[in-house]
């Protein structure tokens, strides 16, 4: 075997050793990328449009349940004032009481 083809394989050797470090640092590079991607979602449409149904829910469960709890409560203990109207009100102060925590926990 001749200098020049063991030097030529050393070459091709130093090559492919750097295509493949190339290769492992560009996949390492990748998932660097979508971890922090999914670890840092940006601002999505979507991502508004859920919390806005969250804050509905949060707000309509309580002020429904106040609604049909002052429905019975009128039937079997009436009194000057409706409980209805009052407990729907309730049910929504409740429900913005727990939708503002909500709102101020996920903005923290």
């Amino acid at each position: 075997m001749s200098e020049d083809q063991d030097k030529g394989s050393g070459d091709e050797a130093a090559r492919d050793k750097d295509l493949r470090d190339r290769a492992t640092q560009d996949i390492g590079d990748r998932a660097r990328r979508m971890k922090a991607a999914r670890d840092n979602p940006g601002p999505s449409p979507l991502r508004g449009i859920g919390t806005f149904g969250m804050i509905g829910w949060t707000v309509a469960v309580p002020t429904v349940a106040g609604a049909f709890l002052g429905i019975w409560l009128d039937k079997v203990a009436p009194q000057d004032f409706s409980w209805t109207i009052a407990l729907i009100l309730g049910g929504v102060a409740l429900g913005a009481i727990v939708a503002w925590v909500w709102i101020d926990k996920e903005g923290s």
